[in-house]
Formats: structure tokens, sequence, C-alpha cells
């Protein structure tokens, strides 16, 4: 769900309890909006990790296309060698190709698994500070939620009385 939504929803719900059962209306809540990712990119921290990152990323990068030069060029060595051998000799180099793309594909996703570790390793701390120092602001300055504005996340702090989800998933069920 893109973040505008996101915002959209939270308004409506927002208004929605603004009225009560007498017809009074409750005071507004207060509705803020930050940019994570400047916020992030602003920081030497973030910076430091994001360079180490890109290297460690690079050091893969070129680790996968080595694997994939050497499948390649097998590939061109078969397709140029592949009229002069034999039916059997053509099957079971064909199936050598295949299991070494196997291995490249799954030296790929490994390669991807432990680069998104490693990205949350090193990010996971500073968002953290930044979520607890958006949590204090959000608290301090009365606001019932804080929207990302970056495309991230959507909303990134809100008052914990304004969730409605116990209140719709009752009138859901109520409603069965």
């Amino acid at each position: 769900m893109s973040a505008f939504r996101q915002m959209l929803i939270a308004v409506a719900l927002l208004g929605a309890g603004a009225g009560s059962a007498t017809g009074q209306v409750a005071p507004a809540a207060k509705v803020a909006f930050v940019n994570v990712r400047a916020v992030l990119s602003g920081t030497p921290e973030y910076a430091k990790a994001e360079s180490l990152f890109a290297k460690e990323i690079e050091g893969y990068r070129t680790e996968l296309a080595k694997l994939q030069a050497s499948l390649d060029s097998a590939g061109q060595d078969f397709e140029q060698a592949s009229v002069l051998l034999s039916p059997s000799a053509r099957t079971a180099k064909r199936k050598e190709l295949e299991e070494k793309n196997r291995q490249l594909e799954a030296r790929n996703q490994e390669i991807q698994q432990k680069a998104a570790a490693r990205e949350r390793e090193l990010l996971d701390p500073i968002q953290s500070k930044v979520s607890v120092l958006i949590e204090a602001i959000r608290a301090e300055g009365g606001y019932a939620m804080i929207f990302d504005v970056s495309g991230q996340t959507g909303i990134v702090a809100a008052d914990k009385s304004l969730d409605l989800t116990a209140q719709l998933a009752a009138r859901l069920k109520a409603a069965q």
C-alpha cells in the first residue's frame, strides 16, 4: 500500500473517530511528516554504512560476473563443439551446463540473502535511533501520527490510543 493511501486511510479513520454518539466533535488530531531518507542521508553514520555496504556489494558483483563469464564461455564452447560431439556426449555436456547454471543461480540467491542481511545489520541500528527520536518528537509535540514522505514506510509513529484495529475486527466479526 502506498504511503499516500495509508495517510488517506489514517486521516479518514481519525475523522471517523472525531465525533461521538452525542454529536460533539473532538479536537482535531495533530498530524506531521518527516523525510526519513533525507535525515538518514545527512548523517555520517549512514554515509559510512552505505559506503561499506557498497564496497561489499561490489565484491559480490565481481564474483557473480566471473561466474557468469565462465558459464557464457562454456556455453559458447559447447555451441562450437556440439556438432562434433556424439549425442551422448552432447547430452552430458548440456547437463553439465545446466548444472553450472543452477549453481550460478543458487550462488546469486545466496549472495542476495547475504547482502540483505548485511544491509539490515549495518542500517538497523541507525534506523532504530531515528525511530526512537521520531517517537519522542511525536509524544512531546502531541502529534497523533507522523508520516514518512520519503516513500519508505508511510506511518513512522502513531499514538497507540488511535489504533482502531480491535474495533474494526469486532465490527467485522459482528457483521458476519
